[in-house]
Parts: structure tokens; sequence; C-alpha cells
């Protein structure tokens, strides 16, 4: 339980495991179902005809229901190997404090049911790209790997400047290194966004906040703190995949937009 970040309400999820082959599933109070897959994005055609790749947050949209922010959750259930579950959720899924922490702890304290038949995974055989590989541009690619590694570079302005890191599922422990990392923004822009009324007061408790330069409402968690949760909205976007994914993926200053967009080159590589 928590608050939805763009709604402001109270709101809750709750996690029931699904048959083999049934996927990541979202189903809202009245019953509508949403399949966590990249064919269910909010405005995604649109997107991806503009080349826009803009959007700030993860959203599923289906037969005029939404469900809202799943990335943090959906890069817990990629992390634990969950292939198969239904996500019971009112709209939006509890931002909680803006990490995967808790959606993490809950999972590994409730247990994972191993089922009887293997799950499948999106195996990368050749570079996917959008952008251009420049240094002082927005640029994503995946390349083929033997397991799964996410290589994230970003570079802001002060307090953040420019932060590296490397996170391999089979090195690095997602639980400790990357699902506590929480989302950042500035206090303008949550102002701002909030006096149009784009997003309810669930920013206020789940975010890094920041303003002339400094972090005004929390101490980190890491010093970088903010390249981790990249990396954390990485993993969440690319299992709209709808499978595990095994390759590297290289990352320059991206967001959610870009994430989809590689996403959907990938699904256009697995369906052709």
């Amino acid at each position: 339980n928590g608050k939805g970040l763009l709604t402001g309400r109270n709101t809750g999820v709750i996690l029931s495991p699904l048959d083999p082959n049934s996927g990541i599933l979202f189903q809202t109070l009245d019953d509508t179902s949403l399949p966590a897959h990249i064919t269910n994005i909010e405005n995604f055609s649109q997107s991806v005809a503009k080349q826009s790749f803009s959007a700030n947050s993860t959203v599923l949209a289906r037969d005029n229901r939404l469900v809202r922010t799943v990335e943090h959750l959906m890069a817990a259930l990629h992390m634990a190997g969950i292939t198969n579950v239904l996500a019971k959720v009112d709209e939006e899924i509890p931002n909680i404090d803006g990490s995967a922490k808790d959606f993490s702890e809950l999972i590994k304290e409730a247990g994972i049911l191993d089922q009887n038949e293997s799950a499948k995974d999106a195996v990368v055989l050749e570079p996917i790209q959008v952008g251009r590989k420049k240094l002082d541009e927005k640029h994503l690619y995946v390349e083929p790997y033997e397991g799964f590694e996410v290589k994230m570079r970003v570079d802001y302005d002060a307090p953040i400047g420019e932060q590296k890191l490397t996170f391999n599922s089979e090195k690095d422990s997602f639980n400790r290194d990357i699902a506590p990392a929480r989302s950042f923004n500035t206090f303008e822009n949550i102002d701002m966004a909030q006096k149009k009324g784009t997003v309810g007061s669930g920013y206020l408790d789940s975010h890094i906040i920041m303003h002339e330069g400094k972090v005004i409402n929390t101490d980190l968690r890491y010093p970088d703190e903010f390249v981790r949760h990249k990396i954390l909205d990485l993993i969440g976007d690319l299992y709209l995949l709808g499978y595990p994914l095994r390759g590297r993926v290289v990352a320059n200053m991206t967001s959610h937009g870009y994430n989809q967009a590689l996403v959907q080159k990938l699904h256009v590589a697995l369906t052709t």
C-alpha cells in the first residue's frame, strides 16, 4: 500500500501466482486485464511515429483503462525471475518511497513458486540501437552477452554531475545495489507539475528533491543513487518485452521513452 505518484491517492497492489506461460498481467478493480507488454504502453505508437521518446513514467493502457507507474514493480519482478503473476491494482501502483525496495523485500518474504515448465529468455543475437552513440546525446543499445548486464551513464547539473555504473545480475545484488535507489527531480519541476495538476502529492515523500544544486529533503542511500535509479527504471522497462533479457544494455542519459523505444525494437526483432 502507498500513495500513487501521479494521482496522489492511496492505492495498493495484490500479487497472485498464475499458470505457466501466462506472463505478467495487471488487472484493474473492474477486472480489465492489461498484459505488461510493450504493445500496451499508453500513446506508444504515436511516440514511435514522432520519434519523441518523451515518456516520464511507464503507463499501461487498454480499453480506456490505465495502470500507471508500473516500472519499479516490473524491475523487482524481472530480477526475482517471476514470469507469471497477476497484479490486482486500482489504476496506479503505489510509489511508496520511489524505489523498488519494498516490492523486492515483500516478494522475497512471500516466496516464489517454482513451476514445472522452463521460462523462456529473450536472447540478443545482434546489436540494436536507439539514438546516436555520442557522449553528449541520449542513446542506448543492446548487444549479445551471455547473461544480463546494464551499463549506465548520466550527467546532470549539480548535485548529480557525471555518474557511471555497471550492474551485472550474476555478480551484483539487485536487492542490495539497485532496488533501494529512489526517483529524483528538482523542486521547480515538481512545483510546476503540481500547479498544472499533472501530478499528485505522491512526489513529496517518494523523491530525492533538489534545489539550487543541493538535495533538500533526504540523505542519499548511495553517493551515486541517481545512476542506480536510472538502472532500476531501465530494468523495469526492459521487462515489457515479456521475457527476461539475455544481453548487455548500454545507456547514456536515457529515460522511459528511450527505454520503451528500445524494447519496441527488440519486440519487432523477436516477432519477425
